[in-house]
């Protein structure tokens, strides 16, 4: 069987602390024998542009983000422009891929599978949609993945809206999709539990991946 660490965060994390702390995992995986990581966390709110661009998605001027208190940053992660923030699910799986499959096209299908399957266990009708990665409802996207694999070892990941402040997604054009918006777990579910959603995914990461997930709070240690 295989074992991967899992850390749930309990504060927001700042996006640039985020990817320090993913170059942190991602050098433990790639020095040690553990077959990967599993980073759960909420980020502050933050505005992230992927490998693809999407500056010019962005609708309000800097100034304004500004004051909105809403962080711009750049990343190495797949895609193009999209928003984390508080009241959602952001996870970043650190795995070996020659530990599992390297298969970047299946990997990705993988986490569709993880997101569409904590989504349906709300009763919600999950599914995805061609020339699109993620999770949809309809036409409006639940799960935002953008993923980076070095050295077969993954890095970035997906992001599950709960009880996301929706407004902020007004601020951007997600992804460069014009025709098609964003939903969240509570538009559908009554009192959603950020807790329960947790422990969803990572039984449903269990499963899909078929490893084992391995509580591991002290991240000093890395």
């Amino acid at each position: 069987m295989r074992e991967c660490y899992v850390t749930e965060f309990k504060n927001p994390v700042d996006y640039l602390e985020g990817i320090e702390i993913q170059r942190r995992a991602f050098n433990f995986v790639n020095e040690n024998s553990i077959d990967g990581i599993l980073l759960l966390l909420q980020h502050n709110p933050v505005i992230t542009i992927g490998k693809s661009g999407g500056e010019d998605n962005i609708l309000v001027s800097k100034d304004y983000l500004n004051k909105l208190g809403v962080d711009l940053c750049h990343t190495s992660r797949g895609g193009n422009i999209t928003y984390h923030g508080p009241g959602q699910i952001v996870g970043y799986p650190i795995l070996n891929l020659n530990s599992f499959k390297k298969d970047a096209h299946l990997y990705l299908r993988q986490l569709e599978m993880v997101l569409m399957n904590t989504v349906r266990k709300y009763g919600i009708k999950a599914g995805i949609k061609p020339k699109y990665t993620g999770v949809w409802v309809g036409n409006t996207k639940i799960a935002a993945i953008g993923v980076g694999i070095r050295r077969w070892i993954t890095k970035h990941g997906f992001s599950l809206n709960v009880s996301v402040n929706k407004s902020h997604f007004n601020l951007i054009i997600p992804c460069g999709i014009k025709e098609f918006g964003i939903c969240s777990l509570e538009d559908f579910v009554d009192n959603v539990n950020y807790g329960s959603v947790i422990e969803t995914i990572e039984k449903n990461f269990e499963e899909v991946f078929d490893t084992e997930l391995i509580p591991k709070d002290n991240i000093d240690k890395w």
